[in-house]
């Protein structure tokens, strides 16, 4: 379900933004505008749809709007056309008091500068958020305590001040004072950037444990390939104002919609992205265990399919076991017929989590003559990867990339 749907935004900075949207319409690029009437676009026509309880990456190269979009989400930038809908309400027709109320119950914001009060406590700084929302005292000092130990700061730095702490701890006050509010949607504008990469990659880690905890609906903007990998369910590239493309690291590394696109993921390792889940294949055939099942049932399945492999289920197509045309023959043969077909199953049969990415499902598939079974969390079958799979996936990723394919032996 969308939480956050935009329309048509715009953005112009200038004194007659409609002369530029016209423009624009008519297929006029940014530097043109820019060159015949002085006005800067920011964003232009952007349309995109943010899933409740997802981390939403926008990305793209300085100057391309992401940050100007995500001040639109909450009028921190007024558009120039357009419309931002969250939970059904239009926030770009809200007025001044409807908006205010908005903003202090809906979102927060953690911006790059970390944009502390220098006069205040860490404590205070937590709180005033909270404050702001008129909450009484000891509540509001309850809540930022409880935010400080959300992002790992006891409540033995709540009266520092801001100038008492290192760059990653008064990121992290940031990010307590946005939780404090307990906020539908967090907004983060190159929340992490300016901490160094040991730090950042903390915080990151911090903000992936807060969202698993919480399941907030998340807008984070970056420049950073690594970081939008690491973090985001999906990912908008922006161009010059244009979203060019939305999906997930996944869909965009092995779709890139154009050459701009292709050229943010050349260089990225497909394996540490694609997921085992994104290549598997129910093609194998599946045999569900049942009271009544046997053997030589089981043989006449595999042997009507033409394939070597069957994978045993449950009724509710839990994975059970593996089996293959010669274990179910050497059982028959042994006399075993009227057994349960766990009396074929071969041994050391690993699965993977559809969620392992194809770096961490290697050594099994390489390991193995078989095709790897793939499960959820819940130990649900969702098909196999073969070592064909694995090389074809690998090999069109890596054309996808421009980078040369790579040799890999199993």
């Amino acid at each position: 379900m969308a939480k956050i749907i935009v329309e048509n935004l715009y953005k112009i900075f200038g004194a007659q933004p409609q002369q530029a949207i016209k423009l624009l319409k008519q297929g006029r690029d940014k530097e043109f505008i820019l060159d015949k009437t002085n006005m800067a676009v920011g964003v232009n026509n952007a349309n995109f749809a943010i899933e409740a309880g997802e981390i939403f990456v926008i990305m793209g190269l300085s100057g391309s709007g992401k940050s100007t979009i995500v001040r639109m989400l909450n009028r921190l930038v007024e558009p120039s056309a357009g419309n931002v809908i969250v939970d059904g309400q239009n926030v770009t027709q809200m007025d001044q008091d409807s908006l205010v109320k908005f903003r202090l119950q809906n979102m927060s914001m953690v911006f790059q500068s970390f944009a502390l009060m220098p006069h205040l406590t860490v404590l205070e700084n937590v709180a005033f958020g909270l404050n702001l929302a008129k909450t009484n005292k000891a509540k509001s000092r309850e809540r930022a305590i409880q935010a400080l130990e959300q992002v790992g700061l006891p409540g033995c730095w709540a009266n520092y001040y801001p100038s008492e702490l290192s760059g990653g701890m008064q990121q992290r006050v940031g990010l307590a004072r946005a939780l404090a509010v307990d906020p539908d949607i967090l907004l983060m504008d190159e929340a992490f950037s300016a901490l160094d990469p040991l730090i950042r990659t903390e915080m990151q880690d911090e903000l992936l444990k807060l969202q698993e905890e919480n399941q907030r609906t998340i807008v984070f903007i970056s420049h950073d390939l690594d970081e939008a990998l690491r973090i985001g369910d999906r990912i908008a590239i922006m161009e010059a104002g244009r979203v060019v493309q939305v999906g997930t690291p996944e869909d965009i590394l092995q779709n890139p919609a154009d050459d701009y696109v292709r050229a943010f993921f050349r260089g990225v390792d497909p394996t540490n992205v694609i997921s085992a889940g994104d290549i598997a294949r129910d093609t194998y055939p599946t045999i569900i265990k049942t009271k009544g099942g046997s053997l030589r049932a089981a043989h006449e399945l595999l042997s009507s399919s033409e394939r070597n492999h069957g994978y045993v289920l449950d009724a509710r197509r839990r994975f059970l076991g593996m089996v293959t045309a010669g274990s179910i023959r050497e059982a028959l043969e042994s006399g075993k017929s009227d057994k349960p077909i766990d009396q074929a199953y071969i041994q050391d049969v690993k699965t993977v989590n559809l969620n392992d990415s194809m770096q961490d499902i290697l050594p099994i598939v390489a390991s193995n003559s078989w095709p790897v079974p793939v499960v959820d969390e819940n130990n649900v079958y969702k098909g196999v990867v073969s070592k064909n799979r694995f090389l074809r996936t690998l090999h069109r990723a890596k054309e996808t990339t421009d980078e040369q394919t790579e040799e890999f032996t199993v």
